[in-house]
């Protein structure tokens, strides 16, 4: 299988390549337009700013080719967010394949920002957890979050409930990071790289 990251300077992209190769499929890197077209799936990790990111997918010239894919694309954090239409850091329009906006959480004098460990997934949505227990244990590292709405197919609670994960036909999109949350990371990986 031909699978592609997209490269644009964010960080992570080397735990996302080895646990793909933990499960035996090596990975391409890249911001070439025609090989993230061609790749039968394309992976949009990412741990950075948004703002910054959306700036380097547009001189690449990546802004509209990743919206018009269409294998199966996964979104991880960054990744996500940049796929909905709108962060709150620093005011970013994003690439609106998902309807969602990106919010910052607000201080409840309780819990810390941004959300950094364990904390579990559930009301799963989509073939993505296919084989996963209720309320799986995944690796979350954000201060920003999609609120719940149409797209959402997986939940979690911090602060507020919000969205794990969100899925608009090919595209799909994780706010933790499957590439650092052990055996349910592998197998949601594997679910993705198995979606027909």
């Amino acid at each position: 299988m031909n699978v592609a990251i997209v490269k644009y300077n964010a960080g992570n992209i080397l735990s996302v390549t080895y646990a793909l190769e933990r499960l035996g499929v090596s990975a391409v890197v890249t911001d070439n337009v025609e090989l993230l077209q061609k790749a039968d799936r394309v992976i949009f990790p990412g741990v950075g700013e948004a703002s910054t990111a959306m700036t380097y997918l547009k001189e690449r010239n990546l802004y509209n080719v990743i919206k018009t894919l269409e294998q199966p694309v996964l979104g991880i954090c960054l990744g996500m967010q940049l796929l909905c239409s709108f962060s709150e850091e620093n005011n970013t329009p994003c690439l609106s394949v998902f309807d969602e906006s990106v919010v910052s959480f607000l201080p409840n004098g309780t819990d810390k920002i941004p959300q950094v460990g364990w904390n579990t997934i559930g009301e799963y949505g989509s073939p993505l957890f296919n084989g996963l227990a209720p309320d799986a244990y995944c690796y979350f590292v954000h201060g920003y979050y999609a609120a719940l709405g149409p797209d959402t197919i997986a939940t979690t609670h911090y602060i507020l409930p919000y969205s794990a994960a969100l899925q608009k036909n090919n595209f799909y999109g994780v706010q933790f990071h499957p590439e650092k949350s052990a055996a349910v990371g592998e197998k949601i990986l594997q679910n993705f790289l198995d979606i027909k």
